[in-house]
């Protein structure tokens, strides 16, 4: 169909519509930014729209108010987040359970430091309770979560990951894996670290691996 066509038709054309994916990307762009920066509260919508530079009305528009903006965000991260993952898992199919893990391991930091929003907006709304949280809990962490206890409770009888509360040991994992990224600035000042180094993350996946999967493969009696 022809620009012309859209237009006697009444549907936006080509060019509209190209500019309308530019513009919820710019202003998804900014959101994650304000939003991992300030917090939601912290945050307004006509600061957004400036972030993004476009017109304050196009927030309404394209997401009808903040709590859908803030949650179309948090998608953006969450889903590219579970994409990363669910590749390295693919990649490492054919490798033995610790392997797999090790490599889950490295992009979850690796997909940390590309984007820090990941647990600075986890940080942010996990501070008090609120609907947002039992959505990102609901929607995005449980589901995640549920299927990495089996992978610690399988690496647990394998004797590669020590015994004890799988779900406490997954989070100690997750924590050490990305959380170190959201206190970069801190870590730099306080301890000479720092995070965003490539040798750094190196080193980091490694301790995180010897630490936690001190074990090797071995046979179920």
């Amino acid at each position: 169909m022809s620009n012309e066509t859209d237009l006697r038709s009444g549907r936006p054309g080509r060019k509209q519509q190209n500019r309308s994916v530019v513009t919820q990307h710019k202003l998804l762009d900014a959101a994650i930014s304000a939003f991992s920066e300030k917090g939601y509260n912290g945050t307004s919508t006509r600061e957004i729209a400036e972030r993004a530079g476009v017109h304050h009305p196009l927030i309404t528009y394209h997401f009808k108010n903040k709590d859908q903006l803030w949650r179309a965000a948090a998608d953006r991260v969450f889903l590219d987040f579970k994409a990363s993952l669910a590749t390295s898992l693919e990649k490492n199919n054919d490798g033995c359970p610790k392997k797999r893990m090790a490599a889950m391991i490295r992009a979850y930091i690796d997909y940390s430091t590309k984007q820090p929003a990941l647990h600075k907006v986890l940080v942010q709304e996990a501070s008090m309770q609120s609907a947002r949280l039992d959505w990102l809990i609901d929607t995005h962490l449980k589901p995640f979560f549920d299927a990495s206890f089996v992978m610690i409770e399988d690496l647990q009888e394998l004797g590669v990951a020590p015994a004890g509360n799988p779900k406490l040991l997954f989070n100690m994992i997750r924590l050490c894996s990305g959380g170190m990224l959201a206190l970069g600035n801190e870590l730099k000042g306080s301890s000479g670290i720092d995070i965003q180094s490539l040798e750094t993350l190196d080193e980091l996946a490694e301790m995180i691996v010897t630490v936690f999967l001190p074990g090797e493969v071995r046979s179920i009696a």
